[in-house]
């Protein structure tokens, strides 16, 4: 048996600048962190030569073709007979598990995949370096499945950390973590408020008209990257100390999140502006939805001091608290 655990990811900026109809033209780059909430996935090899998938619904089927979930198909398909080779011809039993649920912005899928592609090629004795990992979960999702994404999370998840990553028109991807003192990262870990909205919803609709608008929205792109490395600077600079980085950081969410909502409808909505702006009014600096838009989790940046009346203006959702994560994908089970 083999367990995985590979960590969601909030991203802060850059966001769009991974896609391919960006970055193969110039550069794109993201700024983003991966969190301590996660997905499991266990494998183990079944009795008899059946495959039985467990994830929000169950699946027993005899040919891998015939499986509903898309990722467990196309990484099954790839996989499955290599697998069988070893193990005499039996079928895999998989089992998956999150701590939050899909469709919430914090890069689900893509952590899926490859916490799915790390499991279960340790189950067929295959070391995957963070690399591998990233780069064959983009090809899985952007090629094979042809999702209308960037490769922003599928790096964050493999690599883990703080991690400034840049997109080159190459198709390389560059994940450098960025560099900061502990005094900074504590200080970002108690000035995260994230909020569940209660609204879940298909990045794909939002992505995709976000991509067909890259070409007339290149110039706000552009400026959206170039807020990604700006925070990089600071938050590995901390000119004024751990709190007045920290406000800053928020100015530059604020600056980025009014033009992340001009890229294409549906990323926000009437009240998702009403309950960040309420949020603004009783004391943060600034924040986001995060991941495509639409709903999901609401992150704000707020001293401390004032996070207690930032609760209280959004009593009606939902606070969720995230710490840090420093790892990427990782086996933590083997028996």
């Amino acid at each position: 048996m083999i367990i995985s655990r590979t960590p969601l990811r909030v991203s802060f900026l850059g966001g769009g600048t991974d896609l391919p109809d960006f970055y193969q033209q110039e550069e794109g780059a993201v700024l983003s962190t991966t969190i301590d909430k996660y997905i499991y996935i266990t494998v183990n090899d079944r009795f008899d030569e059946s495959y039985r998938l467990s994830y929000s619904k169950t699946e027993i089927c005899d040919d891998v073709s015939k499986i509903e979930h898309k990722i467990f198909r196309t990484v099954l398909g790839k996989y499955a007979e290599e697998a069988r080779a070893k193990n005499g011809g039996r079928g895999l039993e998989l089992l998956s598990m999150a701590d939050i649920p899909s469709g919430t912005g914090l890069g689900s899928s893509s952590s899926f995949t490859v916490a799915l592609l790390h499991a279960l090629k340790a189950h067929i004795g295959r070391f995957q370096s963070a690399e591998d990992l990233a780069s064959e979960a983009s090809r899985v999702e952007i090629e094979d499945l042809r999702e209308p994404i960037g490769k922003q999370d599928q790096y964050a998840a493999a690599y883990g950390g703080l991690q400034y990553i840049r997109f080159l028109p190459t198709g390389e991807v560059s994940a450098e973590p960025v560099i900061c003192t502990r005094a900074t990262k504590e200080a970002l870990g108690r000035s995260m408020m994230v909020f569940y909205t209660g609204m879940t919803r298909s990045a794909s609709g939002v992505l995709s008209e976000q991509k067909s608008n890259t070409s007339q929205k290149r110039e706000t792109l552009r400026a959206m990257r170039d807020l990604a490395a700006g925070l990089r600077n600071i938050l590995q600079e901390a000119p004024g100390g751990p709190a007045k980085t920290m406000s800053r950081m928020g100015e530059l969410l604020h600056e980025g999140w009014m033009l992340k909502k001009t890229l294409a409808t549906g990323i926000s909505a009437s009240q998702i502006d009403q309950w960040y702006d309420r949020a603004r009014a009783a004391g943060a600096t600034g924040g986001k939805i995060l991941g495509a838009g639409g709903g999901g989790f609401l992150l704000v940046i707020c001293d401390p001091e004032k996070q207690s009346r930032v609760r209280a203006e959004l009593s009606e959702l939902r606070p969720v608290q995230m710490g840090l994560e420093s790892f990427g994908s990782r086996i933590i089970f083997v028996g």
